[in-house]
């Protein structure tokens, strides 16, 4: 008797054959983890190829890509893409470019609400009704989320129920799932065994399969036998189409083939890790981030400079009394940096991404370290675009508006700042070329106003000066010592910052 299963194996180039002109397709991963590269560099062979398939709406949730040419830079060519509506936007700069240059209608949600309507569509629901994303730059108030002119608007919007306001995202059609998994059994159904995240596949199988559409899954191989029900991820009769990877399509992030302590039990956390972060500008910062990070707590640290949280933390011991977890799914452990993000070695769990983001979406988080690219008077925070730079917001709307308590992490200026602690003392060697701290930032990815009104604790951390957010604006808590204060740090803001008593920042920090 034949296996179903190889009813629907088939080569990428076979599986991707089918895609018509406009169609709507959604490709599950993030960064690279769980990401189908397989299906996403056939897409684009048959397009330099054949010209086809073109006009096709793009939707994800998390960044895919290495910044370069792997994850969904494949699919960044004119012609081929019509309309993008996705989390984020700086791991795909291909795709970024074309919306910087309004060739492709571009729309900005945070990573939560997509992976959230995913199920709302799947369910047969008219759209995620959410408070997330209120008063930044997806408020209709503001750009509905719109990158460019060529974007029409109308795909959230503003709704009042029981006496508050909400936004009201709006569902829309689907007609490829794109996902990947570890195995397919003798059966066809899924599992994640060797993968560092579980993503949000089945939540695309559901709302492509229940959009009348086609689901393709990129596996590592195919079992003999039948998968123990608990494991499958992704159940049979919601795939279609079967893809067997090559070896160098399914590396487990972008950045190691294989690392088994992603998928390995959780083990107790402590110095473990001999490679000391170097007493730099990341580590102050880190180092003084990590001085709210207290026991008990379950935390989110951002990709970048947050990263190094995680370090500190572990050099400190204690990643056994607080609990990191990661938007992309790792509940526990310690969490990778780069082009590994989204992955966590050791991890006490792994959540689905979806749910993850229900939970930090409720308040669930005590902390979050995210980063810094620009900060105004009011405490609004720009992270997603600048200029013709295009990143995302990913999921920082999310967290930040839902935590706690909460830390931007990132130092005073950019662009070619060089420091160097001498006996304690900070010394500014040369500073960066741009200014973090100014009048109004270009795009509102966290608003100020909202979370005084939310009572929600702000910190500002930089290598030589910690701000607060309070009611009347940024206020000047702690400085570096061996920091001119008018002309290191005054000086470089765009506004003047609120000065009552200025402490030192803590010794430790420069040690």
């Amino acid at each position: 008797m034949m296996n179903p299963v190889s009813n629907k194996l088939c080569t990428a180039d076979e599986a991707v054959a089918n895609i018509a002109d406009g169609d709507w397709i959604v490709s599950g991963g993030f960064v690279g983890a769980a990401h189908p590269e397989a299906l996403t560099s056939a897409i684009e062979r048959r397009f330099e190829t054949a010209g086809q398939p073109r006009d096709l709406t793009l939707v994800y949730a998390a960044g895919q890509g290495d910044a370069k040419s792997r994850g969904l830079n494949h699919l960044g060519h004119e012609g081929l893409l019509k309309r993008v509506i996705v989390g984020h936007w700086g791991l795909a700069p291909k795709i970024g470019k074309l919306a910087i240059e309004n060739k492709i209608e571009a729309t900005n949600f945070p990573q939560g609400v997509i992976c959230q309507i995913l199920r709302d569509i799947a369910a047969g629901r008219p759209g995620c009704i959410t408070h997330v994303g209120l008063d930044t730059f997806i408020d209709p108030i503001h750009r509905s989320g719109r990158l460019n002119d060529r974007t029409p608007p109308g795909r959230v919007e503003r709704v009042e129920l029981n006496g508050r306001t909400w936004l009201f995202y709006h569902a829309f059609p689907l007609q490829v799932g794109l996902i990947r998994a570890t195995e397919a059994d003798c059966l066809g159904n899924l599992t994640m065994d060797e993968e560092a995240i579980i993503g949000e596949v089945l939540p695309i199988a559901q709302a492509v399969r229940n959009s009348g559409g086609t689901v393709i899954a990129q596996v590592k191989r195919v079992s003999d036998s039948p998968a123990q029900p608990h494991r499958v991820a992704v159940p049979a009769g919601l795939v279609d189409r079967i893809v067997i990877s090559e070896y160098d399509e399914h590396d487990q992030t972008f950045s190691e083939a294989m690392n088994l302590d992603y998928v390995s039990p959780y083990t107790e956390m402590g110095r473990e890790n001999e490679d000391r972060m170097p007493l730099n500008a990341r580590r102050i910062i880190a180092a003084r981030a990590c001085d709210e990070l207290k026991p008990g707590m379950l935390a989110n640290l951002g990709i970048g400079m947050p990263e190094g949280v995680a370090r500190i933390a572990e050099e400190r011991g204690l990643l056994q009394d607080v609990t990191l977890s990661l938007e992309s799914g790792p509940i526990g452990g310690r969490p990778a940096g780069g082009l590994s993000f989204g992955a966590s070695a050791f991890p006490q769990a792994i959540v689905d991404q979806p749910a993850q983001f229900d939970f930090y979406d409720g308040g669930g988080l005590d902390f979050a370290a995210l980063g810094l690219a620009q900060a105004d008077a009011s405490g609004n925070v720009n992270v997603s675009q600048f200029g013709t730079r295009l990143a995302g917001v990913g999921g920082f709307v999310n967290i930040s508006q839902n935590a706690r308590s909460l830390v931007f992490c990132g130092t005073f200026t950019s662009g070619g700042l060089e420091i160097e602690i001498v006996g304690g003392i900070l010394r500014i060697r040369k500073e960066g070329r741009a200014r973090k701290f100014v009048a109004a930032v270009e795009q509102i990815s966290f608003s100020g106003k909202r979370a005084i009104q939310n009572g929600q604790p702000v910190l500002f951390v930089t290598e030589r000066a910690v701000f607060r957010l309070t009611e009347a604006g940024l206020q000047l808590i702690e400085e570096a010592p061996g920091v001119d204060r008018q002309k290191q740090i005054l000086d470089l803001m765009d506004f003047d910052p609120i000065i009552e008593s200025v402490a030192p920042m803590p010794p430790h920090l420069f040690e």
